[in-house]
């Protein structure tokens, strides 16, 4: 689906719960999601590509498919989701495709992170469908902090509690980073 198709999607969820049999059934992934999208659109309002990032983007010139899974429900998604839109939404050469992990093609089958269906997991492949570059599920700061603090016993509500914070101060420049490393490595 498209970003707007996704916001649609999203949004829908949180009108219409009883028809989305998975927020309905469940008030964690009904939180989450409230959650989420006020945490999402506030990115959407707020972040701004580096002049790094932006040169890096408008530097591609050759058609790209970027699939983005992703699930309302997750806490990560709701910052990486909107900021990799908003990195990518002026250029014409990437096509943005959103895929829910939890619903057929189940392309996360193909992208396990340690044999686990993390998410978001950005695959940006050429125009002929190859794929050129994997990331995800959370920048790789965010990802130490979460092992560290599991390691340390931690609670998995002072986790998420942690990691919202590391987001917030992190303000997108971790994810700017490592797409722009992950880029030049494809286009090398």
């Amino acid at each position: 689906m498209t970003f707007d198709e996704y916001l649609s999607y999203f949004e829908d969820i949180l009108n219409n719960t009883e028809a989305h049999e998975a927020y309905s059934t469940n008030a964690d992934y009904l939180n989450y999601t409230k959650l989420n999208w006020s945490r999402m659109n506030r990115w959407l309002r707020k972040f701004e590509p580096s002049a790094e990032m932006k040169v890096c983007i408008d530097s591609i010139k050759d058609p790209q498919h970027w699939i983005l899974i992703t699930e309302p429900w997750c806490g990560d998604a709701a910052h990486s989701v909107a900021q990799i839109y908003q990195i990518v939404k002026d250029n014409e050469y990437i096509d943005l495709d959103i895929q829910l992990r939890d619903t057929e093609p189940f392309l996360i089958d193909d992208y396990l992170t340690n044999g686990g269906k993390s998410i978001p997991k950005l695959i940006i492949r050429n125009d002929v469908g190859h794929d050129k570059a994997i990331w995800g599920p959370r920048p790789a700061a965010s990802q130490a902090l979460f092992e560290n603090m599991k390691a340390e016993g931690k609670s998995m509500e002072e986790i998420k509690e942690a990691i919202q914070r590391w987001y917030n101060e992190d303000k997108g420049i971790e994810i700017q980073k490592e797409l722009i490393e992950l880029l030049a490595e494809y286009n090398s």
